[in-house]
């Protein structure tokens, strides 16, 4: 049995993995981590290790803590990888994209595919059907797009993401809805358009946080995964252990 930790920009998922199946997963504030670590090792005593991907980097002394409970793994460049690293600078690619690029080496090896990772930020990962990975695009994300807009003005409000469908808004509130949404759904239709004209066959796979949401305002065909990166953790860490 697997502990799987993706510390995010915002918040931790812990999940737990036997044979290669999700039994439990939940999201808490990093300050939880250690205590519901522990928790997590309470209710599921099989588990032996455990691997980290960190994007704001966790501190080191519950790295340390989680390290002396378990066979602990470190999600980095230097993580042996189930796929050929072709990223100029591979020391400052993030563990979330490591993680991405190796659920879709589990799932579609042998297929071109694009991770799109809808969370704080957008991003983009190439996957070749040879094993390659070559990098991709990283955007503003929903919820940051509508705070750029309001911080960056004297004027303009703040909103929470809405269920707006229009493509011209007759308000501010409206026109702010309609910019957000249809540019990011317009960003990522677009995106996929010119990496389809590049790659045949392409498979096309959403995840994220917002996924769901975004999915819906997408005409592409695409794979809506909810528990694409934890599962890419997952099969970094059985592929380590070997």
């Amino acid at each position: 049995m697997n502990l799987i930790i993706d510390a995010g920009n915002t918040s931790v998922k812990l999940a737990a993995f036997n044979q290669g199946r999700i039994l439990h997963q939940f999201q808490i504030p990093v300050e939880e981590l250690l205590e519901e670590v522990d928790k997590f090792l309470l209710m599921y005593p099989g588990i032996k290790s455990a691997i980290i991907a960190s994007v704001a980097g966790l501190a080191q002394d519950q790295i340390k803590t989680i390290s002396g409970k378990t066979d602990l793994y470190l999600v980095d460049h230097q993580l042996k990888t189930p796929f050929e690293n072709h990223y100029s600078s591979p020391e400052t690619l993030g563990a979330d994209r490591i993680a991405l690029a190796a659920a879709a080496v589990l799932h579609y090896g042998e297929t071109n595919t694009l991770v799109i990772d809808a969370g704080t930020c957008i991003t983009y990962d190439m996957i070749t059907a040879e094993g390659a990975y070559l990098g991709g695009a990283i955007s503003p994300g929903l919820t940051m797009r509508y705070r750029a807009l309001h911080h960056f003005t004297s004027r303009l409000p703040s909103l929470e993401v809405g269920d707006y469908q229009e493509l011209i808004g007759n308000t501010t509130e409206s026109s702010i809805h309609s910019g957000v949404i249809n540019g990011l759904s317009m960003e990522i239709e677009g995106v996929i358009g010119q990496y389809q004209s590049r790659y045949e066959l392409l498979t096309v796979i959403l995840t994220g946080g917002d996924a769901q949401f975004l999915s819906k305002r997408l005409k592409k065909a695409i794979f809506a995964h909810s528990n694409f990166l934890l599962e890419g953790l997952n099969f970094l860490l059985e592929y380590n252990k070997r």
